[in-house]
């Protein structure tokens, strides 16, 4: 076979494959195109240095810092009076 041919079929095999992610996505199975915006340890590590290299970045942990304070402390525990 010639050379165009397998660059049309390896095309052809990928695009099947974007397709195929897209549909897991939309069923909820797997994070392909659109993420949840979560932070990576890496991304967390880089605003560290980021911060003592310029000051005025220091807000913006100090924001990630209580957003997951909130997040831990929005969850209640359960009241031991109505239990079931």
């Amino acid at each position: 076979m010639p050379g165009w041919v397998w660059i049309i079929l390896i095309a052809a095999a990928l695009y099947a494959l974007h397709r195929l992610a897209l549909r897991a996505e939309a069923r909820g199975w797997i994070y392909y195109m659109k993420s949840q915006g979560h932070s990576t340890r890496a991304g967390s590590a880089m605003l560290e240095v980021q911060q003592l290299l310029e000051p005025s970045k220091k807000h913006v942990l100090e924001m990630k810092r209580n957003q997951r304070g909130v997040t831990d402390d929005q969850v209640e525990p359960p009241d031991p009076d109505n239990a079931a």
